[in-house]
């Protein structure tokens, strides 16, 4: 896997505190930051509702020619599933 570097801006503050971390933890200021986009985005999948998931993943509307609202609008589910 290809590895790309990318610039940021920190306030003073911000750079300071990372600074420290990484020393007090004896790692990099890289791993620092990497670990934090990495609980960023595993925040954001835990928040997705499976609808969110699903229309992420081009699976809402996959159905040609069918009604756009056919998963939501409660007409459609008449005689199904015990309706």
């Amino acid at each position: 896997m290809k590895d790309y570097r990318l610039t940021i801006r920190l306030s003073a503050e911000m750079r300071r505190r990372l600074k420290n971390t990484a020393h007090r933890n004896g790692t990099r200021e890289s791993e620092i930051v990497r670990g934090a986009v990495e609980r960023q985005f595993a925040g954001e999948d835990q928040e997705m509702s499976a609808y969110e998931r699903a229309k992420k993943a081009g699976l809402i509307g996959a159905v040609k020619g069918a009604s756009r609202d056919l998963s939501t609008n409660p007409k459609y589910f008449d005689g199904f599933a015990g309706s």
